[in-house]
């Protein structure tokens, strides 16, 4: 319920909810014996915009039969109330909702249809010259199509402007731990060829004063030949300790990448043990990821993803999958080829299916 209210608390369906209203006020002007006719055929067109609202984008066709039907009801209440001239504001809301949901030039075609139809019903009805309000109806619905095509294009580039700053920002936290790696190994590569080179030539000269016979038995010599080779030790420690290779942070740039999209939310999970070293990879797997978060929220309505990645006979598998739905019959778009192409750059391979709950599945493999 609260999402239902959220959706209809959108600037756009809010402004047409209560434009709706406004022309069920002015019903109340309407002839008596036509009022019922016309409060029913406003509730109805109330309640198709309501549900226009609340279709999912991926459900097309019903969303397209909606729209059918919302200028036939509006074309009824015009006949029966057309000495009121409230119906055709309607119209306005309906072509705003066509240019919202279908491209341009589809929408305008329907517009000029519904307007050709409308301009018919005034004649019949017995309107003197319908011409006029026809010409000024198309001109408010003009400047209401013009409104969301412009509101949509905004709606569009920020959504963009999201997914690259989404990117940069996971970019960014691989480049920085990229750094760090290049930087501790540095570190350890100056430990061990210049302090531990020195220290082992220290020790070295520390046995040669104990062997000699006019220092024998020294008790400073012994306790600091002792306190080197302890030293040359802990000094090992930490350059193998820094030479671990503790893999790239994956997961934060994860995170980064799925941080700006409203919907789904990315869950990811490393399996212990698995560490990728290699940026094209880690590279790769954010780009998948990228991919599959931007299908899913398009074509699947999906509110959560997960995101597995485990080792496989010494190579990769990376399980993606959401709690959407897709269509029964799968087919490969511009991003599913993405997918395989940066793929194939890695030898690897790309398996698509579906979940047993009817969600898109993905299944990524790379070699050793």
């Amino acid at each position: 319920m609260r999402q239902v209210l959220r959706t209809l608390l959108q600037p756009l369906p809010l402004a047409g909810l209560l434009t709706i209203l406004t022309v069920g006020y002015s019903l109340r002007f309407v002839e008596p014996e036509q009022r019922t006719g016309s409060v029913a055929l406003l509730a109805v067109y109330l309640a198709l915009f309501v549900a226009l609202q609340l279709l999912p984008d991926r459900r097309r066709l019903p969303q397209y039969l909606v729209l059918l039907a919302m200028p036939l009801v509006t074309l009824g209440l015009s006949a029966l109330s057309y000495r009121v001239g409230a119906a055709q504001v309607l119209l306005v809301i309906w072509a705003a909702c066509v240019f919202m949901v279908c491209p341009v030039r589809a929408a305008a075609a329907a517009t000029l249809l519904a307007n050709t139809a409308f301009y018919l019903v005034l004649r019949r009805t017995g309107y003197g010259d319908p011409l006029p309000m026809v010409l000024i109806n198309l001109g408010f619905q003009a400047l209401a199509a013009i409104c969301v095509h412009y509101a949509r294009s905004a709606e569009e580039s920020r959504d963009t402007l999201a997914r690259v700053n989404a990117d940069l920002l996971a970019t960014r936290a691989l480049l920085a731990d990229s750094a760090r790696d290049a930087e501790r190994l540095r570190v350890a590569r100056e430990l061990h060829d210049v302090a531990g080179h020195k220290l082992t030539a220290m020790r070295l000269n520390l046995r040669a004063l104990a062997a000699d016979p006019a220092l024998a038995g020294h008790a400073g010599i012994a306790v600091a030949e002792r306190l080197s080779g302890e030293l040359l030790g802990d000094i090992r420690q930490v350059v193998q300790s820094l030479r671990d290779d503790r893999g790239l942070d994956l997961a934060t740039a994860l995170r980064a990448l799925s941080a700006p999209f409203p919907r789904p939310s990315l869950q990811p999970t490393i399996a212990p043990g698995v560490r990728i070293t290699d940026p094209a990879v880690a590279e790769m797997v954010l780009r998948l990821a990228q991919e599959a978060l931007t299908n899913a929220a398009r074509h699947a309505g999906a509110e959560r993803m997960w995101l597995r990645i485990d080792g496989e006979n010494g190579g990769l598998r990376i399980d993606i999958h959401d709690d959407g739905q897709c269509n029964e019959r799968l087919r490969e778009g511009n991003g599913i080829a993405g997918m395989r192409e940066r793929l194939a750059l890695l030898a690897g391979t790309l398996e698509i299916g579906r979940t047993p709950a009817g969600s898109l599945r993905l299944v990524a493999r790379l070699p050793a």
